[in-house]
């Protein structure tokens, strides 16, 4: 029965007294299914042509923006044993606050008055040294004392020279004049002699001149005897002229040499307490090293060393210190496919583990209990497996990151790239392509690579 007449008379039977009929005819359930089926294409189809935020899965975790706000290790900085204890685990202490006292354990660092008696050591070194330097000071005087004296000396020989010569000057006039003498003497010696034997003359006036010519004779051979003598005396004056010389020189060059000596051991000294000044400087600070004290403001997180009398090594960290103030950001790692769709200043929507939130990757606006970030770091390196570290931080300052965030905690993120209709998006995963790059909104340097990121922006 085709029933596709216009005279029908479907309307003027009761079809449900046949059984046949009823059998043959679509149940409601059948017809509601069709009506769902109906309804979710039209709805598949105006999903198809929604926008879709396509994006980057990225996991990674809580952390620091600065490397001075993560945690740190407090190591000690000398071996020693460990006597008090002054901080618990999860206290808070202000930089400066003492967290442990060490005691010595090395021989050479026992004593007590270390510090003291090296102070001592250079101080009577330096005592020591300006001895010598006084020492120094006498000898420059002595030296030019002995110059000074070089000098009168050297004058008074002249002197005594000048006055030689000048003597021997009259010694050879006096024996000029005895030679006269004696020349006169003999003459008159001879005459009275002539006339003795003419009788003229008596023996006593013979005598008398033979006296007076020895006298004179006499008198001759004196004066040449000083006359040498003045010779003599002026040969030995100009002797010691140059032996003054002599003398005084290896005086002033001994007193020299023990100046230069005095000078070396100025120098030896000065080394010395510089030497004492380092020991000195490095006791006083060891002895400041011997107290652990907190180097920021933070949370005492865990004792690595702990009890009394436990010995530690140089270096060896003694607690790990959570600082209080601090500016949280994320570390997140990507592949490196998606690298290139990444740069400063980009969006990510983050996703913190331990914080309720409903979150649809593609409709951002639609999603619930996610915080807004931004890219501001990027490594130009990956790390052993082959993950690129990106640093992200809070993008809104109306919504920061939760108060009670703490460092370490999980994070999911995605990074938001173009607007594309959904079925591009379906096609793109169905063909594991990549997503577009949004190239709109991100500032870019025109340059084939990237420039390396020397600072976290601000």
């Amino acid at each position: 029965m085709l029933n596709i007449s216009d005279n029908s008379i479907r309307d003027k039977m009761d079809m449900s007294q046949y059984q046949a009929h009823m059998g043959h005819s679509l149940p409601k359930a059948n017809r509601m299914l069709s009506w769902w089926l109906m309804t979710f294409l039209l709805m598949t189809l105006i999903v198809f042509f929604l926008p879709w935020t396509q994006n980057i899965q990225m996991k990674g975790a809580v952390t620091t923006l600065l490397p001075g706000q993560r945690p740190q290790d407090v190591n000690s900085a000398i071996a020693g044993r460990i006597e008090e204890w002054y901080v618990r685990e999860g206290q808070l202490v202000n930089a400066g606050d003492t967290i442990a006292f060490i005691s010595e354990v090395k021989p050479e660092y026992f004593d007590p008055q270390l510090v003291s008696r090296t102070a001592n050591q250079i101080t009577a070194k330096e005592q020591s040294q300006e001895s010598y330097r006084n020492k120094v000071v006498a000898l420059d005087k002595q030296i030019g004392a002995m110059r000074r004296e070089l000098d009168l000396k050297k004058e008074q020989l002249r002197n005594k020279i000048t006055q030689a010569e000048l003597k021997l000057l009259s010694q050879e006039a006096a024996v000029q004049q005895s030679q006269l003498d004696y020349n006169i003497a003999e003459f008159q010696y001879r005459r009275t002699d002539t006339l003795f034997q003419k009788g003229i003359k008596s023996l006593s006036d013979l005598e008398a001149k033979r006296l007076k010519m020895q006298e004179t004779e006499a008198k001759q051979v004196a004066a040449e005897n000083k006359l040498r003598e003045g010779g003599n005396d002026l040969e030995i004056a100009k002797l010691a002229l140059g032996a003054v010389d002599n003398e005084y020189i290896n005086k002033i060059a001994k007193a020299e040499s023990d100046k230069f000596s005095t000078l070396s051991q100025v120098y030896e000294a000065e080394g010395t307490i510089n030497k004492l000044r380092n020991q000195y400087e490095n006791y006083r600070r060891r002895d400041q090293l011997y107290y652990i004290i907190a180097p920021q403001t933070g949370y005492i997180t865990e004792t690595i060393k702990s009890g009394i009398g436990e010995i530690i090594k140089e270096g060896e960290t003694i607690v790990t210190v959570v600082p209080y103030v601090r500016e949280l950001a994320v570390e997140m790692y990507v592949r490196a496919m998606d690298l290139p769709l990444l740069d400063i200043g980009q969006e990510v929507r983050l996703l913190f583990d331990g914080w309720q939130a409903f979150i649809i990757s593609g409709w951002s606006d639609f999603s619930f209990g996610t915080y807004s970030g931004q890219v501001v770091a990027i490594d130009n390196i990956p790390n052993d497996k082959s993950l690129y570290r990106i640093l992200v931080r809070s993008n809104n300052s109306d919504q920061p990151f939760p108060d009670l965030l703490r460092v370490g905690a999980g994070a999911q993120g995605n990074a938001l790239l173009k607007n594309v209709p959904v079925r591009n998006e379906v096609w793109r995963q169905l063909n594991g392509f990549t997503p577009e790059y949004y190239e709109d909104t991100i500032e870019k340097v025109d340059s084939k690579f990237k420039p390396p990121v020397t600072a976290v922006a601000k």
